[in-house]
């Protein structure tokens, strides 16, 4: 398994066996390679303000965990796992509401989706669009909010998001899907996507691409309208 870090690839595999031969150094390899994943995770599912506590703390309970760590397996989706337990632990205990700006805040400050040369509308689009997602997001049922969360902003295909979550994968899609169906209510223009083959797609984030809060332009809707009326 590998991860990059600063544009190189990392064996994460090679590296954990490092650790575990007695080189905790090693370690930040990993800490390095994740750390941006790992905020953004935080800071979707309600870290806030202490999402940077919450990665570290999820660092360290991963590093002392490595021994039962499975020889082989995916680190990235085990990793977020224990982020997202760190999470809802902070949230429990603080027992506060994060408002969707902060929500929103975060998620830029983590790591932006958005890249620096993009067309100053085009990129207000897509803020746009990332926060009418945001907004209905809000109003899902924490299962709906973890799966749409962990399989289109975190980017992770459905064999990772069922490793993270702790869920069989036919869990996976029956809840993405009702989640997606929710979406779709509370979102005007969302199209839900097709299922396709996982060899054969990539990776995407919500909202921008996928057709996920896509906005037709106003001729196509007259054409769709046109065609229901006629099926």
């Amino acid at each position: 398994m590998g991860a990059r870090e600063g544009g190189r690839i990392v064996d994460e595999d090679a590296v954990i066996a490092r650790v575990r031969a007695g080189e905790p150094e090693a370690y930040a390899q990993l800490v390095r390679a994740h750390t941006g994943l790992a905020l953004r995770a935080a800071a979707a599912l309600g870290a806030g303000a202490d999402a940077e506590d919450v990665v570290q703390q999820a660092f360290f309970k991963a590093y002392c965990s490595l021994g039962r760590f499975r020889d082989g397996a995916a680190f990235r989706p085990w990793l977020l796992s224990i982020v997202a337990n760190e999470t809802r632990n902070t949230v429990r205990t603080a027992v506060r509401q994060r408002s969707l700006a902060g929500r929103e805040a975060a998620l830029v400050e983590a790591e932006p989706l958005i890249p620096e040369s993009a067309d100053p509308a085009t990129a207000a689009l897509e803020t746009e669009r990332r926060t009418a997602l945001l907004t209905a997001l809000e109003s899902l049922g924490e299962e709906h909010r973890l799966v749409v969360t962990y399989r289109y902003l975190l980017e992770m295909d459905e064999s990772e998001t069922a490793q993270a979550l702790g869920w069989p994968r036919g869990t996976v899609k029956s809840r993405l899907n009702r989640a997606l169906r929710k979406l779709s209510r509370l979102l005007p223009d969302f199209e839900p996507p097709r299922e396709r083959p996982e060899d054969e797609e990539k990776r995407q984030p919500l909202g921008t691409r996928r057709g996920l809060g896509k906005q037709r332009a106003p001729q196509d809707q007259g054409s769709r309208r046109g065609g229901d009326e006629h099926e």
